[in-house]
């Protein structure tokens, strides 16, 4: 199961029934929501935008149960059903309502003046449009039943089982997707798009929905998914969807990442950086969506995990300069978000706006955690790591623990205190390197000084002369000797991109 800790209900399953046309901006809703009873209830709670004073949100008509009507209320966020609920039992409450989306369905034009209308849940904006428990830990299976004017074409989460002409010059589809979703992530797309099948990698079908006038340039840019796909799956586990559609969208994000159907942004055809985006956000569909974060704090688990698993697929593909050019642009960003905002990456007292958990710590900390990670416990163990965390937590929800846990296990070391330094600790190691040359040794003098208040356990990757040493740090002050090959050895610190912090080198000086 898969809910928020102490939730009275677990949504099993959401149906979604949307008319939509091109007359006005209202949508037409039916949802039947299944439900199991955790613990008795007198009143059962749905997210649900009420109708403002501008006009916009949602109505509720009527709210049935086998065919009777119960009695409900609504407030500006919420759908009150007034009805009692035992313990263990199930129910299937059917909710009609209609109204004008606030958000969360974005209806708008192209920027070829063509009408479109794209689902843009993330983080808690899919109550805007659905009725639901808007929240990552509470993950159900989703149909979406759209009626919407013939000319557009419907995508959505999981399989398309049905497509059919109406009177009056209307479509019917129905898209069902019977894993498990956090609310996030349930969509729908509807426009007129030019539709291709990039291929089909592990038998799962990728497709291309592109805006007609971008026919060409999308669909070549967006081919690029089918060879990403597979490098993950022999990598991570099985995808967790049975189709992946990418589709150009009206999203406000770079890309979203959908389940089984990625929303990316409108100029995304003509971007250089496609591939890179389309690498992240199809990480997402294991790291994300299949795995979801129990909260909020935990975000780095979705956006860490998807960029680091970007920069993997690049450095397999082009080498590890690509990782290494990528490591110090992060490296920057983290730095640079610090002076402005310095907190952990698992930040449980953050209560800001949602849109700014989207940060330089979830996104490229996240990342540089990972990667120290994999270059502490090694490459057969991280990937062991990962593959059993995707394989335990698919469908459900997990935490920093729950990975912690078992990359302790895939590598037989304990990593707890790594992992809270880095992920539970703000800032990052400051370190004052200086180094003296013994012409009567022929030795290299390495102190280093941390200067940031609380001294890291780190290792820090030293070479002289072309030979790597690594030296393990713990204190504030520490000294190396290493030999030297010349009168003016040549020393670098972390030379090949492995240690998230800042230095300062000063170094030359003979010892007498």
């Amino acid at each position: 199961m898969a809910q928020q800790p102490g939730a009275p209900v677990d949504v099993l399953k959401y149906r979604f029934a949307i008319t939509l046309t091109d007359a006005n901006n209202v949508i037409k809703g039916k949802a039947a929501i299944s439900t199991r009873v955790l613990k008795p209830v007198k009143q059962v709670v749905f997210d649900l935008v009420g109708k403002n004073t501008s006009g916009k949100g949602m109505q509720v008509t009527t709210v049935t149960e086998n065919g009777r009507p119960l009695k409900f209320n609504q407030d500006s966020s919420k759908l009150f059903i007034n009805t009692a609920a035992l313990q263990g039992s199930t129910h299937v409450y059917n909710i009609t309502y209609q109204g004008i989306p606030a958000d969360g369905l974005i209806i708008s034009t192209s920027k070829y003046g063509k009408r479109t209308f794209f689902g843009d849940n993330w983080p808690t904006r899919a109550h805007n449009w659905l009725p639901c428990v808007d929240d990552p830990a509470d993950k159900a299976s989703v149909e979406f039943a759209v009626t919407a004017p013939a000319k557009y074409t419907v995508v959505a989460n999981g399989l398309k089982v049905l497509d059919k002409a109406l009177p009056g010059g209307r479509r019917f589809t129905l898209w069902k997707e019977t894993v498990k979703l956090p609310t996030k992530v349930m969509v729908i797309g509807v426009a007129e798009f030019a539709v291709a099948q990039a291929g089909t990698p592990e038998n799962i079908p990728v497709s291309s929905y592109v805006f007609p006038e971008d026919k060409d340039v999308g669909l070549k840019a967006y081919a690029v998914a089918a060879e990403i796909l597979p490098w993950y799956t022999k990598r991570i586990g099985p995808f967790p969807y049975r189709k992946l559609a990418n589709v150009q969208s009206k999203t406000i994000f770079g890309g979203m990442e959908n389940a089984g159907a990625i929303f990316y942004f409108e100029e995304s055809v003509r971007d250089k950086g496609i591939e890179a985006l389309m690498a992240h956000e199809i990480a997402h569909q294991w790291f994300g969506d299949a795995v979801s974060e129990k909260n909020w704090a935990n975000l780095w688990l979705s956006e860490g995990l998807a960029t680091y698993m970007t920069n993997l697929y690049l450095e397999g593909k082009y080498g590890v300069d690509s990782l290494n050019k990528r490591l110090i642009a992060d490296r920057k960003v983290i730095f640079d978000f610090e002076k402005s905002y310095n907190a952990p990456v698992v930040d449980t007292a953050f209560k800001g706006p949602m849109m700014q958990l989207l940060n330089a710590n979830a996104y490229q900390k996240g990342g540089w955690f990972l990667h120290m990670l994999r270059r502490r416990i090694g490459n057969k163990a991280f990937w062991t790591g990962i593959a059993a965390y995707y394989k335990q937590y698919s469908g459900g929800n997990a935490n920093t623990n729950d990975l912690c846990y078992l990359m302790e296990k895939a590598s037989g070391m304990k990593l707890s205190a790594f992992f809270n330094q880095w992920l539970r600790q703000a800032g990052h190691p400051i370190l004052n390197v200086k180094w003296e040359y013994l012409p009567q040794n022929r030795q290299v003098v390495i102190h280093v000084n941390q200067m940031q208040v609380k001294p890291y356990q780190l290792n820090l990757e030293i070479m002289v002369d072309g030979k790597l040493y690594r030296a393990d740090i713990k204190d504030v002050a520490t000294n190396f000797t290493f030999p030297a090959l010349h009168d003016k050895p040549v020393v670098k610190i972390d030379p090949n991109i492995n240690l998230l912090a800042t230095y300062n080198l000063e170094g030359g000086d003979t010892g007498k």
